[in-house]
């Protein structure tokens, strides 16, 4: 399979990091968000959206979005799981993953800063720090009910493989952390996986090098 991702984007570093706990090999081919090629028309074939990841199978046909694609390597691929036998546990699971796809990562997509900066003359890293906070802080909250070593109990499941990119941006943006705990004892954990190692962002092909 191929990936076609960007080393900052943190949808496409979810994707990354499940790929590498199910220990599923693929190509890396990169998209320069920065340089605008998702808009060029080769990718907007690939996803009309213009955005990273998309992910080319074997026989050529493709998939976007992040939990799309997450959803489909967990059938592929059900070992090892990244969503709980128990069915409430399971919910939940989808439930802190939607929390970060929908209600946090979306307020730090960079077309969104570029349009309040250009069209609202708004400062956008304060903007997106403000979201960010109260975005984490919900949940932290969550997280609580069924933390254990991970976010659902004592195995990574997909609401790690979204947590850990977002408090990778969160960092980014200098969003006081101090606060969440419980996140960052989980991003700890996280970070003593070879796989959440693969998949950071500043060991990818296409990350800048320090001379």
């Amino acid at each position: 399979m191929k990936l076609y991702s960007y080393w900052r984007s943190s949808s496409a570093h979810r994707v990354r990091i499940a790929l590498h706990l199910k220990g599923i090999p693929f190509e890396y081919a990169e998209v320069n968000l920065l340089e605008g090629r998702q808009w060029e028309a080769e990718h907007r074939a690939r996803s009309p959206m213009a955005k990273v990841p998309v992910l080319e199978l074997d026989d050529g046909r493709l998939i976007t979005e992040s939990i799309a694609i997450l959803e489909y390597v967990e059938e592929l691929h059900p070992t090892p799981s990244l969503l709980p036998s128990d069915r409430w546990l399971r919910a939940r699971t989808r439930m802190l993953a939607s929390m970060v796809a929908s209600g946090i990562q979306p307020f730090q997509n960079r077309e969104v800063g570029v349009y309040l900066r250009k069209n609202l003359q708004a400062d956008e890293k304060s903007w997106t720090r403000h979201w960010l906070a109260q975005g984490l802080l919900a949940l932290e909250q969550a997280v609580n009910v069924t933390a254990g070593r991970f976010c659902v109990g004592d195995e990574p499941t997909f609401a790690d493989v979204f947590l850990v990119p977002q408090i990778v941006a969160a960092r980014r943006f200098q969003v006081d952390l101090e606060p969440m705990s419980t996140l960052r004892r989980i991003d700890a954990a996280c970070a003593e996986l070879e796989a959440f190692q693969k998949a950071d962002p500043e060991v990818q092909p296409d990350a800048p090098r320090t001379p």
